[in-house]
């Protein structure tokens, strides 16, 4: 009887020790899949990350995609019910997608707990960023985005003020001014959101009521040759001299500048009137996870506020200023992003950035149905 006790007491205290430890998150593999050019600003935070939790993580794969076959490919997993892709860094752009199709998880306040004072430690912008992702999303890089343009000095001698003054440019200089596709565009989305601001339509908010900027980009694109599928392209064609002028978004200005993919010269500019359609990146999870999956992703978003990882993202300026969250400054930055930020800043930047009024992108449904509308009034001609 003792030795069957004493056997029966060693099997209990084994089934113990076995349960507690499935209480424990196991190392898991992260697959992140990134469709908004994120990871130039956080792949070396996200490396520190994996070398700070081995408990939680054994392995990262990045993954880089384009926005439009983001909701496509999240839906094939989820309905062979093997989620791979553990998160994605996505612009507003793959948010609007993505919940018009049920396919992320409400991260707020489901993981409330994990983000004490989220709100409040986020800059003005930030916030208004993650209000609109309605708990979606966690924005973890801020820019105040555009609309403006990049030009070549050389062959622009009078930047455009107004609109006016860009149509004027585009039908002297047939093919010479290019703005990408906007729902695969950050420069393209928000010169598109931010033409109602400036040509006066009757609600900015809502592209039906755009008659005066549907309008005008039907007369622009007689003057565009195409429509390419991303701002890479843009930069691209304007350093080898192709375009002259393209669309443009504070942060890849001056990336594009500190890259070399067009020269130091080239510069910035603004139109009068303008406001600024704030841009910032998210990180996003998708449906279908398992716990431990769900723990490491949520522990990466956390490790992605830190002041110490926020100040890695003012990187080569792809998204200046870059934190997201308050009191983080450029003198926190790496010595190298430090350098390369000041060489490409110009002055009237900061002062655009001080002066001029912001307001947040279209909501979800909103964004899509101005995509669908450019899709059908405009970018017939969109190359990829």
């Amino acid at each position: 009887m003792k030795n069957f006790k004493r056997s029966f007491g060693l099997i209990m205290l084994v089934l113990m020790i076995m349960g507690s430890a499935s209480l424990f998150a196991k190392p898991v593999k992260l697959s992140i899949i990134d469709v908004a050019g994120n990871l130039q600003l956080t792949q070396a935070a996200i490396n520190a990350f994996k070398d700070a939790h081995p408990e939680l993580v054994s392995e990262i794969e990045t993954i880089k995609a384009g926005a439009p076959e983001l909701p496509a490919k999240l839906k094939a997993q989820e309905d062979a019910k093997n989620v791979t892709t553990t998160m994605i860094l996505t612009g507003y752009d793959g948010i609007a997608s993505c919940t018009e199709l049920d396919l992320i998880e409400k991260i707020m306040p489901q993981f409330k707990a994990s983000f004490p004072d989220l709100e409040k430690n986020y800059l003005d912008g930030a916030k208004k960023a993650y209000d609109i992702g309605k708990g979606f999303g966690i924005p973890i890089v801020f820019c105040p985005g555009g609309p403006m343009y990049t030009y070549n000095p050389e062959f622009v001698k009078n930047p455009p003020k107004t609109p006016a003054d860009l149509l004027a440019f585009a039908k002297a200089n047939p093919g010479k001014f290019l703005y990408a596709r906007p729902a695969n565009s950050g420069p393209g989305r928000t010169f598109l959101q931010g033409l109602p601001y400036i040509l006066g339509d009757k609600d900015p908010k809502n592209p039906k009521t755009w008659d005066k900027t549907w309008a005008f980009l039907k007369d622009l694109d007689q003057y565009i040759d195409y429509y390419p599928s991303g701002t890479g392209i843009t930069f691209k064609e304007l350093g080898e001299g192709t375009r002259w002028m393209i669309a443009s978004h504070l942060g890849w200005d001056m990336n594009q500048r500190i890259l070399g993919t067009i020269p130091p010269d080239f510069q910035g500019g603004f139109f009068d009137k303008m406001t600024w359609l704030t841009d910032a990146q998210y990180m996003i999870i998708p449906k279908g996870l398992s716990d431990d999956q769900k723990k490491a992703s949520i522990a990466l978003i956390q490790w992605m506020l830190k002041p110490d990882m926020q100040a890695i993202t003012f990187d080569n300026g792809y998204f200046y200023p870059g934190p997201a969250v308050k009191n983080v400054t450029i003198d926190m930055a790496p010595a190298d992003s430090k350098t390369k930020v000041k060489a490409a800043m110009r002055d009237q930047y900061d002062k655009q950035i001080k002066n001029t009024p912001t307001t947040t992108q279209l909501e979800s449904k909103t964004l899509v149905e101005a995509f669908d509308m450019w899709d059908k009034l405009v970018g017939a001609k969109i190359k990829k």
